[in-house]
């Protein structure tokens, strides 16, 4: 195959690779594609209209390479796990030392981190990509993570690609080396879990606490998009309750199982928080509904044991906005401090506003409350979110509601994990003197652990006896 002019290549031609693909031509840099059916190689060349003189189809990994002119970047656009590291070692003996390759697929930054130290004979990334299909054919964000040479030659083609902030910012930055692109992404992910659970739950509290419908809660939504809480997933989740049924003609949610799926990438987030010792109870809440809302059977048992709740809940929807506000920045706050505990850890400079900055548009977490996260971590980004001046005088504001929502779901048999998880987390962390002395007390007790008296004094065991 003759060479081209094209620097950049893309393995993986599925729903989002095949967008990615067309997000690059577009913005005017020539790509060498390579699937491992190439008849949907041949078909995606074929659909691409007027982007397809930009585009060079390929039949094998040895076309795709030669296809391009050194120094290489090739992009993985395949799933997580072996498959990536099954085509690292297939690209191995086709690229030089020079060349690129780019995991941007849903890795476990544990993998990048492997992948990175492995000794591969040419130059690795890993870079998260959000937003989905459309995202990633009309501008995703996204957190590279790697060498800061390898993002110095990719940055034009990212940020070309990229999503745009109200500022025109390109939402694509470098994180970070090695698996730190991937990290932030799980943390997304996480993030991502939350905000869609907490959206279900007040979801719940209208349908089964309020005795709304579909078409009633759909601009209860749709208002709360307007202010403070404008959002992507608040826009989506009006758009979800608004839709009719083609088939039924019913309310579209009223038709869906609800039994929630996932990829593993919140639960990445979960476990890596408890390896950090960084509590995310809002994340690990979400997590914990979805598996539970898979139980489908064993939920349908406990109801027909212990009687369905009584569930009425009389409560102003002006309380369930605030205690979604309140919830959101719990959550965000959670996450935040989990990526400054992971710099910590693994000797990452996380930059917390760029991070903010990046997430502020094409990803799914997007929102309008990420420009004054920004600004608060900017202004100190050691310092715990809820207690930048600007969000904690929204907690100030929101908190009364939060509680009165969570109590009411309590008393009422609403299940409402995740604003109760976030509620739990503020009380702890706004208690100078909590209770872990008992606890240190008992594990004095019972196993001669030892403790700190709070005069100082000395004195390391309690007078527990034998």
């Amino acid at each position: 195959m003759a060479m081209t002019t094209t620097h950049t290549g893309l393995i993986g031609l599925g729903t989002m690779g095949a967008a990615l693909a067309l997000n690059i031509a577009e913005k005017g840099f020539p790509i060498a594609v390579w699937n491992r059916t190439g008849s949907v190689t041949e078909a995606f060349h074929a659909g691409a209209g007027d982007l397809a003189a930009r585009i060079t189809p390929t039949q094998s990994l040895a076309d795709l390479v030669a296809a391009i002119t050194p120094p290489r970047a090739i992009i993985l656009m395949v799933p997580a796990g072996q498959a990536v590291d099954d085509q690292l070692a297939a690209l191995a003996p086709l690229l030089g030392a020079d060349d690129l390759v780019i995991d941007a697929g849903n890795a476990n930054f544990r993998d990048t981190n492997r992948r990175d130290g492995a000794g591969l004979p040419f130059r690795f990334m890993g870079i998260g990509v959000s937003g989905g299909e459309e995202g990633a054919r009309h501008g995703p964000a996204i957190m590279a993570g790697g060498p800061a040479a390898a993002w110095a030659q990719m940055k034009p083609v990212l940020q070309a690609i990229a999503a745009r902030a109200e500022d025109s910012t390109p939402c694509a930055d470098h994180m970070g080396p090695s698996g730190a692109g991937h990290f932030v992404k799980a943390v997304h992910n996480g993030i991502e879990y939350a905000d869609m659970q907490m959206i279900s739950e007040v979801y719940g509290v209208m349908r089964d606490g309020m005795g709304m419908g579909a078409a009633q809660i759909a601009p209860v939504f749709a208002r709360w998009n307007e202010g403070v809480l404008q959002s992507y997933l608040i826009e989506i989740s009006a758009a979800a309750a608004a839709a009719a049924d083609p088939v039924s003609g019913q309310p579209m949610l009223d038709m869906i199982v609800d039994a929630a799926g996932q990829k593993g990438t919140g639960r990445w987030t979960a476990i890596e928080a408890q390896h950090l010792a960084a509590p995310v109870p809002v994340i690990e809440a979400a997590v914990m509904a979805r598996n539970v809302s898979a139980r489908r059977d064993e939920r349908a048992a406990g109801e027909a044991c212990f009687g369905k709740a009584a569930a009425k809940v009389d409560l102003p929807l002006e309380d369930l906005e605030q205690a979604m506000i309140a919830g959101k920045i719990l959550c965000y706050a959670q996450g935040f401090a989990m990526m400054t505990a992971a710099a910590a850890e693994f000797g990452w400079a996380l930059d917390m506003p760029a991070i903010a900055r990046v997430w502020r548009a094409g990803c799914i977490i997007r929102s309008a409350m990420l420009n004054d996260m920004a600004e608060a971590l900017a202004d100190d980004p050691a310092r715990n979110l809820i207690l930048a001046p600007f969000f904690a005088a929204k907690l100030e504001t929101a908190l009364p509601a939060l509680r009165r929502v969570v109590a009411a779901g309590a008393l009422q048999g609403v299940p409402l994990p995740a604003l109760s998880a976030g509620l739990a987390w503020f009380d702890l962390m706004r208690q100078a003197r909590g209770t872990a002395n008992m606890i240190q007390g008992q594990r004095d007790f019972f196993g001669a652990h030892g403790f700190d008296r709070v005069d100082g004094k000395p004195g390391k065991h309690g007078p527990w006896g034998a």
